[in-house]
């Protein structure tokens, strides 16, 4: 009986160093993630080789493993940039973006789990300064924003992607200009709209007043066509005419032939 403790005490050492290889020996990848593996005897970081993907791995417990989210993700930024006349302007952005699954190790060895901080702020930041101060404050205002959402976009991509950054979208959220500039560009802005207004009722005018025009020229024109036409015996024809329709009429007359001036004839009737 004094013998069984002295026999399961190293049992039980065993299995409880067994539970702590165990559990140092596995890891679990969460949805959206992949993990890089160091090998703390066989070289460090593997760059060689893709990294471990979601579920359940076994890794020498003296080997480690770092964990990065490769879903897209969404970094905010503000930023006090000059435009192209040297007023600060504050812009508003935000990127999409995720680190590129294949190069993750890369990644991790080169540019280290803060990446975003170091690599993609910095490079939305730069490309920022670089596009805005091609701009005035009224193109900002107005009609570039997306122009320079684009332009922004495109300059980060160029730099991150040879850093392991998959860029997706750069999005220019608001654009904010000093009070007073504002003013004095939305003051111009009314102004320009109120001119477009008036340009566009006297155009109007104007065109309505050819058309009058055009029209009373055309009225002469046939009044003076049909004048010329009427000869004295077509008038005589017409009046005869006339003069035999009435007749058909039942209604009581006295014709009078000759009687007329022109010698057209005279109908008296009592109704």
């Amino acid at each position: 009986m004094e013998r069984l403790p002295k026999i399961g005490l190293p049992i039980l050492i065993g299995v409880v160093l067994l539970i702590i290889f165990i559990a140092k020996s596995t890891i679990t990848i969460g949805s959206g993630e992949a993990g890089v593996l160091y090998r703390t005897f066989a070289g460090g970081v593997v760059t060689d080789e893709p990294p471990l993907g979601e579920g359940f791995h076994l890794v020498a417990p003296w080997n480690k493993v770092y964990t990065y989210e490769v879903r897209q993700q969404e970094v905010f930024e503000k930023m006090q940039v000059l435009s192209s006349n040297g007023l600060e302007i504050k812009l508003d952005a935000s990127a999409w973006f995720q680190p590129q699954y294949d190069k993750l190790g890369s990644l991790h060895q080169e540019k280290g789990e803060n990446y975003v901080a170091r690599i993609l702020l910095p490079t939305i930041r730069s490309a920022a300064r670089s596009v805005v101060g091609r701009y005035t404050p009224e193109q900002l205002y107005s009609s570039k924003r997306d122009v320079i959402q684009k332009e922004i976009y495109e300059e980060t991509k160029k730099i991150v992607e040879d850093q392991y950054v998959q860029l997706n979208e750069v999005l220019v959220r608001d654009v904010t200009l000093p009070p007073t500039i504002k003013e004095a560009i939305e003051r111009k802005l009314r102004q320009e709209q109120e001119s477009l207004e008036y340009e566009f009722k006297l155009t109007k005018a104007q065109k309505e007043a050819e058309r009058q025009k055009i029209d009373a020229e055309g009225k002469a024109v046939a009044n003076q066509i049909l004048s010329e036409s009427l000869t004295d015996k077509i008038l005589k024809e017409k009046g005869i005419q006339a003069t035999l329709e009435l007749a058909k009429s039942p209604n009581s007359k006295v014709i009078v032939v000759g009687s007329g001036k022109d010698g057209m004839p005279l109908i008296l009737g009592n109704q």
